[in-house]
């Protein structure tokens, strides 16, 4: 199922298989046009290391009980023609802009992770 021109749903799937429940679907939908916003401004694919996450993935993976990923308004990204610190200031700006929601923005050594949980928190 397509969600926006550049993702579909299955992107966004737990690395477990399990039913994406539909409450989370709807988060997702909304991160995924956040997402799009992000392509377009990169002008490359980025992709989706890991978004929606069971609860059961999230405890084997040692994920923090309270993760944005398990309620679907989490992605930790990666784009082949940025740095993750240039994909990191990328999506800053595109939130300091008021194009995509405000929310969490971690920067990792090889990814970064946005969530769109309405309040801002680097790391």
């Amino acid at each position: 199922m397509r969600l926006t021109n550049n993702f579909s749903l299955s992107e966004f799937d737990s690395k477990d298989g399990a039913e994406m429940p539909e409450d989370v679907k709807c988060n997702i939908i909304e991160l995924a046009n956040n997402l799009q916003i992000i392509r377009n401004e990169c002008e490359c694919p980025i992709h989706i290391n890991s978004a929606y996450r069971s609860k059961t993935h999230n405890q084997l993976i040692g994920g923090v009980k309270n993760s944005q990923h398990v309620k679907g308004t989490a992605a930790d990204l990666v784009s082949r023609n940025h740095t993750p610190f240039e994909l990191y200031n990328i999506i800053e700006s595109l939130i300091e802009r008021n194009k995509i929601s405000e929310g969490g923005l971690g920067l990792y050594k090889s990814f970064v992770h946005y969530d769109i949980r309405g309040i801002k928190a680097r790391w």
